[in-house]
């Protein structure tokens, strides 16, 4: 599928995760934060970015795996991407759904 983000076209699946992270910046982020009611903060970026390195390293994402990221506890996960915090936060990082989302 194609969605269109501040006049870009982006390719989705039909949960509406970036199936090419090549497509990804950081505006694209912002707006896909923005369809989850979500306004970005620093801490918010600290997560993403530590989503996109998980990724790029080949290291399965889980709610376990931010437990023990050093970046953010488990609570402030939960407060900072509300509605099921590892759905929304690697759809935002624009990285495929972890497999422990299923």
């Amino acid at each position: 599928m194609i969605k269109t983000i501040k006049q870009v076209e982006i390719q989705v699946n039909d949960e509406g995760y970036l199936t090419d992270f090549s497509q990804w910046t950081k505006e694209i982020g912002v707006e896909i934060a923005k369809e989850h009611d979500i306004e970005m903060t620093d801490k918010h970026w600290e997560v993403i970015s530590w989503i996109q390195q998980q990724v790029a390293s080949n290291n399965p994402l889980s709610i376990r795996g931010i437990k023990s990221s050093g970046v953010i506890d488990i609570k402030q996960f939960y407060e900072l991407f509300p509605g099921g915090p590892l759905k929304v936060s690697t759809k935002i990082a624009g990285v495929p759904k972890p497999k422990s989302c299923i």
